[in-house]
């Protein structure tokens, strides 16, 4: 209470102190402090709720064919693996060569030897040829060691290494490439998969539409008597069944975008649109073309062949097994009992140097054994190039073909959905002039539903055979 008198006094006596804009500023400042905390707490939910709702609210990504094969590099596993089998290679390749090199390094050792105790009488006076440790091999009961290593290895065995990785590395290379290639088979069957689910529910749309529609003008002319219950209850079956068909449509275009988000989005993100590109075909190359590419450009050829080297090298690497093996050590450094550069007025530091060659005689076979595994896996390889030649030309003329007449029915297809829908549109007319009957209705209507999605699958299928003539020859 106290405190209350006390601020009623000191406002009874601020008019008499302060000027009038004074006090103005001391009511803005009064309102400030009083809402000061308000007013952040309004600022501050409204930050948010905006950042709350700016995902949510924002477009989603649309995404062409480009992008999606971009984004499927970076998520697919099987071609991430082919990626990494590629640079595994590479440096199989690097340690491969770093073994035709020589090789340095420095060795640092004290060995200590156990000594031989007091030396007997006759040693006291002559030390020459007396022991002074206990294990001759050692040089004296204490023995500094500090020395560079040059060494250097050289066999048939190391240089069909180096060939055979080389090989190898083509070979990883190649597999890559048909990862790549089959990644875009992957990624085009799946994204025009999308593309022509979300046509064929925009055209069980139309077709729940129109059934519905038609169910109307069959209970119209029905109340007017022009046709018997039966059209009517036709026409309901009908609509009925579109409307399952619009549902199974639905939960197909959902399965396609949940397929197609597996491949492109690392955090499964389903809000995305893709581009309906279907309606500009690539052109098509001729067979010539085609097969001058694929006998050039094609991964699997490249592979086989790689392999069948890497199978040669092996070869050669086994038959080095069976043959004499040179290697060299070059030594400087010390060797001594004391550690230093000096004893007793000699240098200690020198070098010595160490030749081996090394013949084998007797392994129980199993040298023999490695050369004839490598000679069954040559053969193997050899057998699997020839079919992979013959399965390029098979392939090549059978993807071409799917191609051709997947773009020659095209047109065919789009001038049929363009009969369905006129034959629709006028068999509908002679239904309400009582010219046709239900049945005739409904036919139209289940062919024109059935065109406009054979030209839909259609239009994805001529992609989807590109891209497969693609994975032979290149892009073109």
């Amino acid at each position: 209470m106290k405190t209350h008198q006390i601020n009623l006094v000191v406002a009874k006596k601020t008019p008499s102190h302060i000027g009038p804009d004074s006090k103005r500023w001391i009511f803005i400042l009064v309102l400030l402090a009083l809402g000061g905390s308000s007013f952040a707490q309004v600022t501050l939910t409204a930050q948010a709720q905006s950042a709350s709702a700016t995902p949510t609210s924002g477009a989603p990504i649309t995404i062409t064919l480009q992008d999606a094969l971009q984004r499927a590099r970076l998520n697919d596993p099987q071609y991430r693996s082919a990626i990494t089998d590629l640079g595994l290679a590479r440096e199989d390749r690097v340690q491969a060569r770093a073994g035709l090199l020589p090789n340095l390094n420095y060795n640092n050792s004290f060995i200590y030897t156990q000594g031989t105790g007091p030396l007997p009488v006759n040693c006291a006076t002559n030390t020459l040829g007396c022991p002074t440790s206990k294990f001759i091999a050692n040089n004296g009961v204490h023995e500094y060691i500090s020395q560079a290593d040059v060494h250097q290895a050289l066999s048939l065995t190391n240089f069909a290494d180096y060939r055979r990785s080389s090989a190898a590395l083509a070979q990883a290379r190649a597999k890559a490439e048909i990862a790549t290639r089959g990644l875009v088979v992957t990624v085009t069957q799946s994204y025009y998969g999308l593309v022509v689910a979300q046509r064929k529910y925009s055209t069980a749309q139309r077709a729940a539409a129109e059934a519905a529609h038609f169910l109307d003008i069959s209970q119209k002319l029905e109340s007017g008597g022009e046709v018997a219950h039966a059209d009517v209850i036709k026409a309901r079956i009908q609509a009925q069944q579109r409307q399952r068909d619009l549902q199974e449509a639905q939960l197909g275009m959902e399965r396609s975008r949940l397929d197609l988000a597996v491949l492109l989005f690392p955090d499964f993100n389903q809000d995305f649109a893709v581009v309906d590109d279907l309606q500009t075909p690539e052109p098509l190359p001729t067979f010539a073309e085609v097969e001058t590419s694929g006998k050039k450009n094609n991964p699997d050829l490249r592979a086989a062949l790689a392999a069948f080297e890497v199978a040669n090298h092996e070869v050669t690497a086994a038959w080095g097994g069976l043959l004499p093996a040179l290697s060299v050590d070059y030594f400087y450094g010390i060797d001594s009992n004391k550690f230093a550069i000096r004893n007793d007025g000699v240098r200690n530091i020198g070098y010595s140097a160490v030749a081996t060659l090394q013949i084998p005689i007797f392994s129980w076979g199993s040298d023999r054994s490695k050369l004839k595994q490598a000679e069954l896996r040559r053969d193997q390889a050899h057998v699997e190039l020839t079919f992979a030649q013959r399965q390029l030309l098979s392939h090549l003329r059978q993807f071409y073909s799917e191609a051709e007449t997947a773009r020659s029915e095209m047109e065919s297809l789009f001038s049929s959905a363009e009969l369905a829908a006129d034959s629709m549109r006028l068999t509908t007319l002679r239904y309400q002039a009582g010219e046709s009957t239900v049945l005739e209705v409904v036919d139209a209507q289940n062919t024109l539903t059935q065109a406009r999605n054979a030209y839909d699958d259609a239009q994805a299928r001529f992609r989807l055979a590109v891209a497969n003539l693609q994975t032979l020859t290149g892009t073109f």
